[in-house]
């Protein structure tokens, strides 16, 4: 039942502009940390930014000062805006989110890493 899904992929020119938003849905009990990943063809896995539940947040250095991350008044979704897109920031963005969620077993919890499906971002020149 637990699921992110990601949505506001697409291509840009240099310098352009993308959001991406990730919704997590499902028995909730309590969601860590949530944020963003890519991964570029050929190259490992990154974080590019995530934010904890108390509103921490850390990014890549890569994208400073370019890339903002924030979520809604529920906490139940994040967004990343992706500002002075480069060539460099082609890749598959995966929504990752580390959920205490509840278990089949009445009134217990489960605490995991959840993942989005990806979606692909192209910074062209």
């Amino acid at each position: 039942q637990v699921q992110l899904v990601e949505s506001g992929g697409g291509l840009a020119q240099a310098g352009g502009s993308l959001r991406l938003s990730c919704a997590a849905s499902g028995n909730i009990f309590r969601i860590d940390h949530m944020g963003w990943y890519r991964q570029a063809t050929g190259k490992q896995r990154e974080l590019v930014a995530h934010i904890t539940h108390d509103g921490s947040i850390i990014y890549a250095d890569s994208v400073k000062a370019r890339f903002t991350i924030s979520r809604d008044n529920a906490e139940t979704t994040v967004y990343l805006q992706m500002n002075s897109l480069k060539p460099e920031d082609t890749a598959v963005y995966y929504c990752n989110a580390f959920m205490s969620v509840h278990t089949q077993v009445m009134g217990r919890i489960s605490s995991n890493d959840y993942w989005g499906q990806g979606t692909q971002v192209t910074g062209s020149s």
